[in-house]
């Protein structure tokens, strides 16, 4: 599961493995402080705009919209010294962790699974338990699970946004550049925005559907949070982070037709997402689970 970012030992759920263990959320972010950017649905934009910019990440097959959180490829500029979120909203990609649906071994179901190298796994009685003493699902494992269906339906809906994106060729290649203190550019590529001309350049009836789904709504919310690259770069400088001092593109260069061009001096990186958008709708396909486990499982949309 090594595309799945912070997962490390994700496992399926059963009562029979974790019936005494208890799981303590919300305290700590440490588990996120190297990854630089995190998938985000579509419904989130509104919240996550405010704070972090939004851009498009994938492969040719799969792109998924992706919060920029840092302008080095192992630094989260929102997770503090001391593990906590220093941004008002925390991605539901990162809430759901430890928990994560995977697909069995026919496709047709999704089953929950958790990291159990999460800092907050226990069984010292520390947070919320997972089973009671027969075995029953708490009501905190029952809310567990329906947070991630819903977030599976969500991550579904997005995809047709991304899929209506790439149909309409409005997805550009993007690079983010970054003065160095030493006077050298840093630059932040492996992601995508819209391109503000062939937005324009639609019909009249390919911007009505857009606006009907709401899907213009979202693509308006992108562009506004192309400011916050300049942030994102104060707060790294702020941070130590001594490859990063002031952003010298953000929102201007995302707007341009092109990427911008490669300074060859300049340190590169990579928007984490650009390998990891099939993380923000589980895993691939892991063990069919059995027993209890069976029951920890949800219909995959077709």
């Amino acid at each position: 599961m090594t595309q799945l970012l912070f997962y490390e030992t994700a496992v399926p759920v059963s009562s029979e493995r974790h019936r005494n263990w208890c799981v303590k959320t919300g305290s700590s972010y440490n588990f996120a402080a190297t990854v630089n950017s995190v998938p985000l649905t579509a419904i989130e934009f509104g919240q996550a705009a405010a704070e972090y910019p939004i851009v498009f990440s994938g492969t040719e097959e799969l792109v998924m919209p992706c919060a920029i959180l840092g302008a080095s490829a192992a630094k989260n500029v929102f997770v503090q010294t001391d593990g906590s979120w220093s941004g008002k909203y925390v991605p539901a990609f990162i809430r759901r962790y430890p928990f994560v649906f995977a697909q069995d071994s026919t496709g047709k179901s999704l089953i929950l699974h958790i990291d159990e190298s999460f800092e907050g796994c226990n069984q010292d009685g520390r947070g919320e338990r997972l089973f009671d003493s027969d075995g029953n699902q708490t009501q905190y494992l029952k809310n567990v699970l329906n947070f991630l269906q819903d977030y599976q339906q969500r991550f579904n809906r997005t995809q047709i946004y991304c899929r209506r994106l790439k149909e309409f060729d409005l997805l550009q290649p993007m690079e983010a550049q970054f003065n160095l203190p030493s006077g050298q550019r840093q630059s932040l590529s492996g992601f995508q925005t819209v391109n503000r001309d062939k937005l324009k350049a639609l019909s009249n009836d390919d911007l009505g559907k857009m606006m009907q789904t709401d899907e213009l709504e979202c693509t308006f919310l992108h562009f506004a949070s192309l400011h916050h690259f300049g942030s994102i770069g104060e707060k790294s400088s702020i941070d130590g982070d001594d490859a990063v001092d002031a952003p010298i593109s953000g929102a201007e260069e995302a707007e341009a037709a092109g990427a911008a061009e490669k300074d060859k001096k300049g340190k590169g990186g990579k928007s984490s997402g650009a390998t990891e958008a099939e993380a923000a709708g589980g895993a691939k396909k892991g063990q069919k689970g059995n027993g209890s486990e069976s029951k920890l499982t949800s219909e995959a949309d077709a």
